[in-house]
């Protein structure tokens, strides 16, 4: 039986998650408050980990948010999250614009050279969502077609390796809810996105349907730092004690939880 999500029905407008001023702002009024605020960039398209549900308010929520007020908590520091492109988020950490990053974001062996990342806390699966009506039941069946995926996230790389060995080519949006707009619209007859992502969108319309995507290595989620920050072993230290009571298990089962 398919996965259903069990979340409520989001209200996602892409007008609606432009940042609220520049990360440079936010980091200089951070500093002059307390040095115990940290500045923390996010993506919030990427919905149940970081979203704006706008029907209820402005509001950035969801696992990652609520992972890192935990992780805050227990260091006693205060947040305050900017919101950007997925891909202004390693550019505006080594630029000092963020304290750290969370976003859904997963370490590759580029990433790791300019940017430090916290011990993995969630696993990941990918899967090609696609239009209800169309005849896709693999990869081969793409051959010819164009396909979409994040900017500068791993479905992009995927994206872009999957195309070589099954003939379509791969096109970038900034956000999640373009690439689902570009699938209504036909000008992609298929979209990579992570399984938890996917499944809030599949939930919301049912024109679209999925198919999972086995990859070789899994791919596991992070919070990322500058390089030698000395927040790094802070946070590793509190993600294992939030691992080992179990609370990374609450989380999970309040943001992404599914059925078979």
């Amino acid at each position: 039986m398919k996965k259903k999500l069990l979340i409520p029905v989001l209200a996602l407008a892409v007008g609606a998650l432009s940042a609220c001023g520049t990360a440079e702002e936010e980091k200089k009024t951070a500093s002059t408050t307390s040095d115990k605020v940290l500045v923390v960039g996010t993506s919030a398209d990427y919905a149940p980990f970081e979203y704006v549900d706008t029907a209820k308010s402005d509001e950035i929520i969801g696992f990652d948010i609520e992972l890192a007020h935990l992780i805050a908590d227990e260091l006693d520091y205060e947040l305050q999250f900017v919101n950007s492109d997925f891909n202004s988020l390693i550019p505006g950490l080594q630029a000092d614009k963020y304290d750290f990053v969370i976003s859904g974001m997963t370490p590759t062996k580029e990433r790791d050279e300019v940017v430090d990342f916290s011990i993995p806390y969630y696993e990941t699966e990918q899967y090609l969502v696609f239009p209800k009506d169309s005849d896709i039941s693999s990869l081969k069946d793409l051959n010819g077609q164009k396909v979409g995926a994040q900017t500068s996230s791993i479905q992009e790389d995927l994206a872009k390796t999957l195309a070589v060995e099954n003939g379509f080519t791969v096109e970038s949006r900034n956000l999640i809810p373009e690439l689902i707009q570009e699938l209504k619209n036909e000008r992609f007859q298929g979209a990579i996105i992570e399984n938890i992502v996917a499944e809030n969108y599949l939930s919301q319309n049912d024109d679209l349907d999925s198919i999972f995507i086995e990859v070789e290595d899994p791919d596991y989620k992070s919070i990322a730092f500058q390089e030698d920050s000395e927040l790094k072993a802070q946070f590793d230290e509190v993600i294992q004690k939030l691992i080992d009571e179990g609370k990374i298990d609450e989380l999970k089962e309040k943001w992404l939880v599914v059925e078979e």
